[in-house]
C-alpha cells in the first residue's frame, strides 16, 4: 500500500487554476468538505462508489454463474483460466489451462474486499508519506475497524454456494496472517486460511509482486474470476509500463476483452498506481483548452 498518489492527486486538485487579472475572475477552488480528501470522500463516503462496487460484484457473480453453467456467452473459454500463463504479459497474453481443476475466484483484500476505514480516517488527519510501521500496527490492531466493500459479502456467499473457492491474494504481511484472517471474518468474508485460501506478501516466491502467488493458485484451481482495485491485482506485467502505456495496454484487444469477463475492477481514487500520471500524461497537450473570456 502506498500514498504518494494521494498527495499527487491533492496537489493537482489544488493547482487547477492560477490567480491572474482576468475579464471574468474564476472562483477560487474550494477545499475538501470537512477537511476530508476528495478521493476518500468518494471511496468511503459516497453512494456512487458503493454502486460501482456492487455493480462490479454483481457482474462478477453473474459471469461466474454463466461460466459454471457452460454458457459460451460468458466471454471466456471454460478450459482456460483467467490468470495469464507463466511468461505471458499484457502485451503478449496467453492464459493458463484449467484442465479438470476445481473452480476458484481470486481477490485482492484492501479496498477490494475490505475498506480500511480506521486506517484511512487516521491517515486523512495526517500529513507526510507512507509509514510502513504504522501500516503494520494497523494490520495487527485494526481488525474491528474495517468494513466489507459494498457487494463483497453477497458475492462471496454466492460464489461459495456455487462451489467456487474464494481465494484472497494480498500484500499484507505473512507475520500478521492470523489478524488478517480475523479481519476478513469480522467483515463477513471468512473463513480464510493462510496457505490455503489466503496468500500474503512473500508467500511462494518471497516477493511482493503477485504473479508467483497467482501461478501457484492457478496450478491448483481453475481461476474463473479475479477482482482487484489495482492493475497489479491481475498481472505484474503492467508494472514496467508508463501510465499512458498501462492505459493503452488495459484497452488492448485481448486484455480489453477481459474487463467484466473474468477481470473485475473496484474503484480506488485514494492510492495506488492509478494516481501516478503527470499533468501532461493526464491531459495531453493537444487537448488543452483556455476559457476565451479569461486573459492569461
Amino acid at each position: 500500500m502506498s500514498r504518494p498518489g494521494l498527495l499527487l492527486a491533492a496537489g493537482l486538485a489544488l493547482s487547477g487554476c492560477v490567480s491572474t487579472t482576468t475579464v471574468v475572475q474564476a472562483p477560487a477552488p474550494a477545499g475538501p468538505a470537512g477537511g476530508v480528501p476528495a478521493g476518500m470522500q468518494y471511496l468511503y463516503g459516497s453512494g456512487e462508489a458503493a454502486a460501482l462496487s456492487i455493480q462490479a460484484y454483481n457482474a462478477l457473480v453473474d459471469g461466474v454463474r454463466r461460466r459454471m453453467a457452460g454458457d459460451g456467452a460468458a466471454g471466456s473459454d471454460r478450459r482456460a483460466s483467467v490468470v495469464l500463463a507463466p511468461g505471458a504479459t499484457v502485451l503478449a497474453p496467453r492464459f493458463a489451462s484449467c484442465d479438470d481443476k476445481p473452480p476458484a475466484a481470486v481477490f485482492d483484500v484492501d479496498e477490494t474486499m475490505l475498506l480500511n476505514l480506521g486506517y484511512e480516517g487516521d491517515d486523512a488527519q495526517r500529513s507526510g508519506g507512507w509509514d510502513a510501521g504504522r501500516w503494520d500496527r494497523w494490520e495487527k490492531t485494526g481488525i474491528t475497524k474495517v468494513a466489507a466493500v459494498p457487494g463483497a459479502v453477497a458475492a462471496v456467499q454466492a460464489l461459495r454456494a456455487m462451489g467456487v473457492a474464494v481465494i484472497f491474494n494480498t500484500n499484507r504481511a505473512a507475520a500478521n496472517a492470523a489478524e488478517t484472517e480475523t479481519a476478513l471474518a469480522f467483515a463477513g468474508l471468512g473463513p480464510a486460511k493462510h496457505g490455503e485460501t489466503l496468500f500474503l506478501k512473500g508467500d511462494v516466491d518471497g516477493k511482493s509482486a503477485k504473479d508467483g502467488r497467482r501461478d501457484a493458485i492457478a496450478q491448483r484451481w481453475c481461476v474463473v474470476a479475479m477482482g482487484g482495485d489495482q492493475l497489479g491485482d491481475f498481472t505484474d506485467s503492467f508494472a514496467p509500463l508508463s501510465p499512458p502505456e498501462r492505459r493503452a495496454a488495459a484497452a488492448g484487444p485481448v486484455i480489453g476483452s477481459m474487463w467484466g469477463r473474468g477481470w473485475f475492477v473496484l474503484p480506488n481514487p485514494v492510492y495506488g498506481t492509478g494516481l501516478g500520471s503527470t499533468f501532461d500524461q493526464t491531459f495531453p497537450p493537444a487537448t488543452r483548452w483556455a476559457d476565451p473570456q479569461e486573459k492569461r
